[in-house]
């Protein structure tokens, strides 16, 4: 019994030859195998005409539809357009989406409250000892390059350190008045 579990499957030569063997088992009278292969042939008659009449209604219907103006075209964007609004009204969607606003939600949260610690952090730091003794030293030698008799805020001195160093650049002036060549 294995042995015939194992074997391989039929190919179309030995379907054939089955075929051939149950017609001839059947015991069937030449007139019985006659009229088998007259209605045989009947019938493949009329699946060719019912796949002409298929074909010439497949024509038809393509030319209806081209008059009323729906083309593949205009058909694949009413599927797209059915498929986008089914998407949308399935639940896997709308928790989805739902998800994703309440993720960004919390991020912009986070991020206000970042930029509310930096803010602070900055204010902290401005307001450091460390700071004040840096702030202390600009403002020192804002004095000394820029000619300024008063510090000023931090601001104004970073400003005029600006404007003396750019004052500092080269020129083409010698000592005595004269240019050079």
């Amino acid at each position: 019994m294995a042995g015939f579990l194992d074997s391989e499957p039929l190919r179309e030569a030995d379907e054939d030859m089955a075929s051939e063997i149950n017609l001839n088992n059947c015991l069937l009278t030449e007139e019985e195998r006659e009229e088998i292969q007259q209605e045989l042939a009947k019938l493949e008659e009329e699946i060719s005409t019912l796949r002409q009449v298929l074909s010439s209604k497949e024509k038809q219907h393509a030319e209806l539809r081209q008059k009323l103006g729906v083309g593949s075209l205009s058909e694949l964007r009413n599927n797209l357009s059915k498929g986008w609004h089914d998407m949308q009204t399935s639940t896997a969607y709308k928790k989805t989406s739902e998800t994703i606003s309440t993720a960004g939600q919390k991020t912009s949260v986070a991020f206000t409250t970042l930029g509310s610690t930096i803010t602070r952090k900055f204010g902290d730091m401005r307001n450091s000892p460390s700071f004040k003794s840096f702030e202390e030293k600009v403002e020192t030698y804002s004095t000394k390059v820029g000619g300024a008799e008063t510090g000023g805020s931090f601001e104004e001195v970073l400003s005029s350190a600006a404007n003396a160093s750019s004052q500092d650049t080269p020129t083409n002036n010698l000592t005595d008045g004269s240019e050079r060549p």
